[in-house]
């Protein structure tokens, strides 16, 4: 073992380039790990931690803190190995390969975690009546779905797609070319979704469709529902809902999403009205658009 912190202490001080030294530490991880803690007090080790998080409570560096010993180098270098890895992988592992552009690929992410509650189920209304349907929408106007109540939430409410019964035998049918429809998406239409997309779930057998959209410069993430409620029956009603993770205001992203998929549907026969402006005007006004 002391051969081995010996050989990584005399590489790190040595003359080589950043990135080389990176790599090699990042390669290295686990064993610097395993040997650097080995017999490190905690209150030394926790000192060093806090160091390195910008919380020491004097900014100034003191001669006597440029003097590291080999174990307190190792223990800086597992750290910011371990920051290093767990930071920058995800955000490349969980980017969207259609995103229009590579521009802000060192920007931080703000994608949010998958809300709780997706998918079809039972659900209650504000008199505490049952229905079934997708995830109500919340307070914020940043969200529409088409099973909120228009009387109990007329902002967020919006009519369902309909696909032309005389031209599908059944509803996988339909949900092949609804999921056709997504498919040819344009990432940045109307300046929103430039960090693509990907569909997460498609079932045209259970008529459900689950799509993650991303913003292209903050990675704000947004959840897009598609959904037949009968399991069986003759409904040619296919329940929409479109809903951002994070903030408060959406500045019009969801209502332009569900508008540019309703357009292209419309194109191929389907009812699908989409969000109108005359009927959502307090969503409009909130959020300081004009159109959509």
């Amino acid at each position: 073992s002391s051969s081995i912190v010996h050989s990584i202490y005399q590489f790190t001080f040595s003359q080589k380039s950043v990135k080389m030294k990176l790599v090699s530490i990042l390669a290295l991880a686990g064993i610097t790990c395993s040997v650097a803690f080995t017999g490190v007090p905690p209150n030394a080790r926790a000192s060093k931690i806090s160091s390195l998080n910008g919380k020491d409570s004097n900014d100034s560096v003191r001669e006597d803190d440029m003097m590291h010993t080999r174990r307190e180098v190792l223990e800086s270098l597992c750290v910011g190995a371990a920051a290093i890895g767990f930071l920058a992988s995800p955000e490349k592992a969980m980017a969207f390969p259609n995103k229009i552009s590579s521009q802000y690929d060192d920007r931080p992410k703000q994608r949010g975690s998958k809300p709780p509650g997706l998918g079809v189920a039972m659900r209650k209304d504000m008199a505490s009546g049952e229905y079934l349907g997708l995830k109500p929408c919340g307070a914020a106007p940043n969200c529409f779905c088409s099973t909120d109540s228009v009387e109990d939430s007329p902002d967020t409410n919006i009519p369902p797609f309909k696909w032309p019964t005389n031209k599908f035998s059944s509803r996988e049918d339909a949900f092949e070319q609804l999921h056709e429809v997504i498919l040819n998406y344009e990432p940045g239409q109307s300046n929103i979704d430039g960090g693509g997309f990907d569909v997460v779930t498609f079932d045209p057998k259970a008529g459900y469709i689950y799509v993650q959209f991303e913003s292209l410069k903050n990675g704000y993430r947004d959840d897009l529902e598609l959904a037949v409620l009968e399991k069986g029956g003759d409904s040619n009603e296919v329940q929409v809902r479109s809903s951002s993770r994070l903030g408060w205001l959406d500045f019009g992203v969801n209502a332009k999403r569900i508008n540019y998929l309703a357009k292209a549907l419309r194109a191929k026969g389907w009812d699908a009205p989409g969000v109108e402006f005359e009927t959502h005007r307090g969503y409009a006004d909130e959020n300081g658009v004009k159109s959509f």
